[in-house]
């Protein structure tokens, strides 16, 4: 019997393998800066967030249309339920298309099609969150939710995302407020290279149910205490934050620490094509390099399940 598991920070977008990249592009007729697959992963070095981000939004130019965003999805489902993931709540960035022309009703009509067949085809089931991008301007954030109301699109939360430094969930109030009311899970990115700082407000003013990254909270004692005591779960992306540099190397990073403090810390990939892996090879580079146990791999099941919305 399958071990139920649960993937919570997952970015649809960042699973865009280069194998895909250039098949979607020859698909749609666009030209990309690179010769060939070695070229574009040599690309794959990043020094920190935003490094990354800018080779992550420029690859997206290959997405069009509704049959693309769905094949993107079908790709991940497949590669999700092989790596023992039985659950995905996966983020989309939609301002990252309608900024560059696609329609919103595309981006919806694709990834829901792949998420609602999910289940039969791949024995996933899933939930799409939409993410607002925090480096863009605010208005922008409260017409893309009153765009997807508009759509009736079947998302099941609200997230923020994008470059954080500089970003605070403070911004966004009013649409988180707006997202609530209508019924959204809310979630939001804090506490990757962000200060802890930046948790409490996504807490506060936000009212998230969960935390993605969230790992600047050990520099805050009354914070751990806070999330522990309110089992607010944070959706750790190991592979990520070294990829990143958030944390130098992964016999560094504090997810045994997380779990002993009593955090409700899960395992997730983020975005798997850049960063070295999807879920079970995080789950096997933690094995590998700190040695995580059985017990400990067993709580990170069951926090996954737990922290889950659907």
């Amino acid at each position: 019997m399958t071990t139920p598991l649960a993937e919570l920070h997952m970015h649809i977008e960042g699973s865009l393998e280069p194998e895909q990249i250039f098949a979607l592009a020859e698909r749609n007729g666009i030209a990309l800066p690179y010769n060939d697959i070695d070229e574009l992963r040599a690309r794959y070095e990043f020094t920190d967030l935003q490094s990354f981000l800018d080779l992550y939004y420029a690859n997206m130019s290959v997405l069009r249309t509704a049959e693309d965003f769905a094949d993107l999805a079908r790709a991940y489902f497949a590669r999700a339920s092989a790596g023992g993931v039985t659950h995905a709540e996966i983020f989309f960035d939609p301002q990252a298309h309608t900024s560059r022309g696609v329609a919103l009703e595309a981006v919806v009509e694709g990834l829901a099609d792949a998420s609602a067949s999910s289940e039969r085809e791949f024995g996933v089931k899933s939930g799409l969150i939409a993410s607002i991008l925090r480096d863009k301007p605010v208005l922008h954030a409260n017409k893309l939710l009153d765009d997807l109301l508009e759509l009736k699109a079947p998302i099941i939360g609200l997230g923020l995302d994008s470059a954080e430094m500089g970003f605070p969930p403070s911004l966004f109030v009013d649409v988180f407020a707006k997202a609530r009311a209508e019924g959204l899970r809310v979630v939001a990115h804090a506490g990757e290279e962000g200060p802890s700082e930046y948790i409490w407000q996504a807490l506060d003013l936000l009212k998230v149910e969960r935390i993605d990254h969230g790992i600047r909270c050990l520099d805050d004692d009354a914070l751990v205490t806070r999330l522990v005591d309110e089992e607010i779960p944070l959706t750790v992306c190991p592979l990520s934050n070294v990829r990143l540099q958030v944390t130098p190397d992964l016999r560094d990073h504090p997810i045994r620490n997380m779990i002993e403090r009593g955090l409700v810390v899960t395992v997730n990939s983020d975005d798997p094509a850049y960063f070295g892996g999807y879920v079970d090879d995080n789950f096997a580079a933690l094995t590998d390099t700190l040695g995580l146990t059985d017990r400990e791999r067993e709580i990170l099941y069951d926090n996954s399940i737990k922290a889950s919305f659907i």
